[in-house]
This record gives C-alpha cells, sequence and structure tokens, in this order.
C-alpha cells in the first residue's frame, strides 16, 4: 500500500455537502443533519476513490485574518455577519448549517479523522504547509481554484477539485493547469491575484482578465517581471500597461494575500487512517440519525487501515 496523504478542505466540503442534500434529512430531534450526512458521503466516496493512508480534516481556526484584510480591506467582507474587535468575525452560516459544524467535528472524531487548524490563518494555510512539507504524495480536496498554486508533479501534489460536484471530480495535474489556464501551477497565485475574484472580495487588475494574465505570464515569468515590463514600457500594449500601472497599490499587497502560507509551525499529528470503532461510530449513527453514510464511511477507512 502506497501511502499518500488526503487533505480535507472541510468549509469548502461542508458547505458544498449543505447545499447539495436537502435539509429534509433530519435527527430525531428535529435539527437538520444533511450537511453531516453529505460530509460524510464525501469521506467515503474519495477514500474509496483516491485510497489515501492518512487524512487530515483542514480546519479554518480564522475564515478572514486580520492580516489579509489589513492588506485588502474588501477581502471577504460580504460574508461578514458580525465584526468582533478581539476575534475573528463571524462569518454568515446558514443557521440550519452552523448548528450541523460541531456535529461533524464530533464525527470526524469518532471516525478517527484529526481535525487541524492554525490560529490567524485559514485551513488553505494549513494544507498549503503540510502539503508542502510532506514527504509523501499529497492529494488537496476543495472547490477552491487558489489552491491550484500548490499543484506539484515533482512532488506528487494534486488537487481533488470539488467545484463541479462530487460526480465530477477533477484531479488537476501541473498538465490540467497549464490546459485550463495557460499558466504553470507556480503562476497562479499571480494569475489569481490579476484576475480577481469577486467571491474573495478580491477586484484584480480593472480590464484584465485570464486570458490577458495568463498571456502576461507567459511573456514575463511573474508578476514581478510584469510590473517591471510595465514600468519600462516594454512587452505589452500601452493600453495593458496603463491597466497594470493603474492598479499598482493593490498589487503591491495582492500576491501576499492569494498565496497560501507554507510555513506554519504546525504541531505533530498522527494522520494515518485506523479502523473506527463500530460501536462508537453506531452510536454517533443512532444518535444524529446518520445510517448508512455513518456506515460507509466506517467501512471506507477500514479498508485502507
Amino acid at each position: 500500500m502506497t501511502d499518500r496523504l488526503m487533505l480535507l478542505d472541510s468549509a469548502s466540503l461542508y458547505f458544498r455537502a449543505f447545499y447539495g442534500v436537502p435539509d429534509t434529512v433530519k435527527a430525531a430531534d428535529g435539527r437538520p443533519v444533511n450537511a453531516v450526512r453529505g460530509f460524510l458521503d464525501m469521506i467515503a466516496k474519495l477514500v474509496d476513490t483516491y485510497e489515501p493512508t492518512h487524512l487530515v480534516a483542514c480546519w479554518d481556526d480564522d475564515w478572514r485574518p486580520q492580516w489579509r484584510v489589513d492588506l485588502i480591506p474588501s477581502y471577504k467582507t460580504h460574508r461578514v455577519a458580525e465584526a468582533v474587535a478581539s476575534a475573528p468575525d463571524v462569518e454568515e452560516i446558514p443557521d440550519p448549517l452552523e448548528s450541523q459544524v460541531p456535529v461533524i467535528r464530533e464525527a470526524l472524531g469518532t471516525l478517527g479523522i484529526p481535525i487541524m487548524g492554525a490560529p490567524d490563518h485559514e485551513a488553505d494555510d494549513v494544507i498549503g504547509t503540510l502539503a508542502s512539507t510532506n514527504t509523501i504524495p499529497v492529494d488537496v480536496v476543495t472547490g477552491d481554484r487558489d489552491l491550484f498554486q500548490l499543484v506539484d508533479d515533482d512532488r506528487g501534489v494534486r488537487v481533488i477539485y470539488t467545484g463541479r460536484g462530487m460526480s465530477k471530480l477533477e484531479v488537476l495535474t501541473d498538465a490540467v493547469v497549464v490546459t485550463k489556464y495557460g499558466v504553470l501551477p507556480s503562476q497562479y497565485a499571480d494569475f489569481a491575484a490579476m484576475r480577481g475574484d469577486a467571491s474573495d472580495g478580491l477586484p484584480g487588475v480593472a480590464g484584465v482578465g485570464e486570458k490577458t494574465a495568463a498571456t502576461l505570464l507567459a511573456a514575463h515569468g511573474d508578476l514581478t517581471g510584469i510590473r517591471s515590463a510595465a514600468e519600462a514600457g516594454e512587452g505589452m500594449s500601452a493600453g495593458v500597461r496603463a491597466k497594470i500601472l493603474a492598479a499598482s497599490d493593490y498589487l503591491d499587497v495582492a500576491p501576499r494575500v492569494v498565496e497560501v502560507v507554507r510555513t506554519l509551525d504546525l504541531p505533530p499529528v498522527d494522520a494515518r487512517i485506523t479502523a473506527p470503532d463500530e460501536e462508537a461510530v453506531a452510536q454517533l449513527a443512532g444518535t444524529w440519525s446518520l445510517g448508512s453514510s455513518a456506515t460507509r464511511a466506517r467501512a471506507a477507512l477500514t479498508a485502507r487501515a
């Protein structure tokens, strides 16, 4: 059995599970458990399909770190439900999902899947650090395109992209990123900074879309090279040059916001998959009416133990 680490972008997955499974799925006490059941079904499918030997659920200890907001104040602003002065802002989460997050954490604990977060950082940064420092191949499971920057054939790092749904999972390698976007994974953060992302409150460079960003990166290598060329008036049209120069203040800070942190000081964790305790899983399933979803997750993990 070849070792392979799977890193789950947990919030990305449980949001998808919540919207993908009807909220009529409820526990005996009437609490919705659609996100919990969907999340467990995802784990079962992912483990069965990609056969990891190690598994970590990466967590947003801070979904909107202040240091990113200080650089770009619009960062995820539209998702803030309540601003908090001395702690992470409260994210806008549908009430029926918010009540399920503790149950998801309980289920992960019962299944023996470690949860890992880091103060003042997002799950992306935990994933970036674990993917960049592990010595075994890594699969990153996410619906967030920003994590495409981690793809690295030489190190065996792939992204399993859930953006088109669990029935249409995409495995991204170097070649797939190049084919889809015309840039190397190592260029993807600069590409994303220029393109912008409304879902994260990143404005991008006005008038520069994916095609232009890819063309500029092909010609100049990275954002530093693009900006140098723009300042020198070389290697691009006058119109594009004007757009790059006009976005100078944004481009001073955007790369730090978009680039995932790869150097967190994370505690050691035993991520090797073990067979979950059958009785404990049965009790969990009974308490929360998780039925076959819990059974399938336990079976998938047991097969990889």
